[in-house]
């Protein structure tokens, strides 16, 4: 045992954090890669979105898409809320948890206190990280339908709001990717060799996705 943790909970760390960092930055960060992702495509239309918003005198229905995106930013960070607290109860009361891992073939049950909190506090790390980045998804989705609102009539003029509204994209599709990787995190508290398989579903998932599905491809269509 290294600490409270086994060298094979150390691996299956390692490995959640390379899978994640690893695809972060490849994705978000590559720029021959990310040119090629759902969220560049999506970029393009909302851009041309706001460019045809602008000849419009009436922008009741292009602040009420946007209150459509809050919306549903505005649900999950809800839900971060809800899921911080169960873990929250879970780090003060591990009998209750570590009762419900007893029933679940192929798990760990010899988990010490310190391995039980580091699996719980890294569920706690992931779901604070989403909270931040919807609420911050939220508040620029809010400051894009007042840019919506003010925009002067020219093609000019959709680029700053367009600019806001995509961030605010980028922002939600981070914390929707902190879900994903949170569900996998919680792979580890069965065994870690689960941590690990989950780390390539989520990653092989996360890719077909982003830049192998028919959405994508729908996107990429110029006839769109």
């Amino acid at each position: 045992m290294i600490g409270f943790l086994s060298p094979l909970d150390l691996a299956a760390l390692a490995v959640f954090v390379l899978s994640w960092a690893g695809y972060a930055f490849v994705v978000d960060r590559v720029p021959s890669i990310r040119a090629r992702s759902v969220i560049v495509a999506m970029d393009e239309h909302r851009l041309r979105w706001l460019r045809s918003a602008v000849h419009r005198d009436n922008r009741i229905s292009d602040v009420a898409i946007v209150g459509n995106l809050m919306q549903s930013t505005s649900f999950l960070a809800n839900t971060c809320i809800f899921i911080v607290g169960g873990l929250m109860a879970l780090l003060a009361s591990p009998e209750v948890g570590r009762r419900v891992l007893a029933a679940m073939p192929w798990a760990e049950t010899t988990l010490s206190d310190g391995a039980w909190e580091a699996r719980i506090l890294l569920l706690l790390l992931i779901f604070v990280r989403a909270f931040f980045e919807l609420t911050w998804a939220l508040r620029q989705f809010n400051y894009g339908s007042i840019l919506i609102g003010a925009m002067p009539q020219d093609e000019a003029g959709a680029k700053v709001p367009a600019k806001v509204v995509n961030r605010a994209a980028r922002h939600f599709n981070t914390g929707l990717r902190a879900y994903y990787f949170g569900l996998a995190a919680l792979a580890w508290v069965v065994h870690p060799i689960a941590l690990m398989l989950a780390c390539g579903f989520v990653v092989a998932e996360l890719h077909r996705r982003e830049f192998r599905s028919h959405v994508r491809e729908a996107l990429a269509d110029p006839r769109g």
